[in-house]
């Protein structure tokens, strides 16, 4: 039986770090890529020490997955690692912003992470282990990128309660909730016509956000948050009316 790992969201970003940081955190007889991008996939070849099997697919397209459902069926591995780092965001309001877009957030941020673990979890065993890509959006409402961290407060609390029904079984879901970080993300984001965001408070590095959260899964952990800015406003949200949390966020962001 194979051991394996599976990456979605592995041709850029968080994803790929992922990929690209894996040779120190566990040997597996394939890596499983995941992502839109077939260029992009194929370049990971040379910079893993594991065969690798690219899966070039749209996970907001319901064939994709067949797609990997079949592969599972036909080799039936153990996967002792499913990261989903697949996703995106738009900054706009909900009345602006196009019907495909915003249901499209829903889509891959959500359903397709939720379809991915599901279709992945017959085939994991004692010891195995699953990342979620959530955003410190998470933990608070956000005017103007309402759906987007609507879907990953989706995802945080979703991770969550699953970590607690896989632990009878050996395995272990961790969400991992970067603040803004330096990725392709911000391509699709943003509109060059429309600032929304006027403002970062801060910018981390992929390579950070991956460094601890692997660590924070070694150490068990179910949330995992780099940064003492991060952490901080993590904390503030929780104690903070949400009401005076979007006043805060407005202003800063001058809408």
């Amino acid at each position: 039986m194979k051991n394996i790992a599976v990456i979605t969201g592995a041709s850029s970003g968080m994803g790929k770090q992922f990929v690209l940081t894996l040779k120190d955190h566990g040997i597996y007889d394939e890596v499983w890529a995941i992502a839109r991008n077939t260029q992009r996939l194929e370049e990971l070849r040379e910079l893993i020490p594991f065969n690798l099997r690219t899966f070039s697919l749209d996970l907001t397209n319901e064939d994709s997955f067949a797609v990997y459902e079949n592969a599972l069926e036909e080799e039936k591995p153990n996967i002792s690692l499913l990261i989903n780092a697949s996703g995106f965001g738009i900054f706009d309001s909900v009345e602006n912003s196009s019907m495909e877009d915003t249901l499209g957030m829903i889509d891959l941020n959500c359903k397709a992470l939720v379809r991915m673990t599901k279709l992945s979890l017959p085939y994991m065993s004692n010891g195995s282990k699953i990342i979620q890509i959530a955003s410190m959006a998470a933990f608070q409402p956000i005017p103007y990128i309402d759906v987007y961290g609507a879907s990953k407060a989706f995802v945080l609390s979703f991770s969550r309660a699953l970590n607690r029904e896989v632990e009878k079984k050996g395995v272990k879901c961790m969400a991992v909730c970067p603040y803004w970080t330096r990725t392709a993300f911000f391509d699709r984001a943003i509109d060059p016509d429309k600032q929304i965001v006027k403002k970062y408070v801060v910018m981390y590095e992929p390579e950070d956000i991956v460094d601890r959260a692997w660590k924070d899964l070694k150490k068990g952990k179910d949330v995992s948050i780099y940064g003492a800015i991060a952490k901080g406003q993590a904390a503030l949200c929780k104690l903070l009316p949400h009401g005076l949390v979007m006043d805060i966020w407005q202003r800063q962001q001058k809408l």
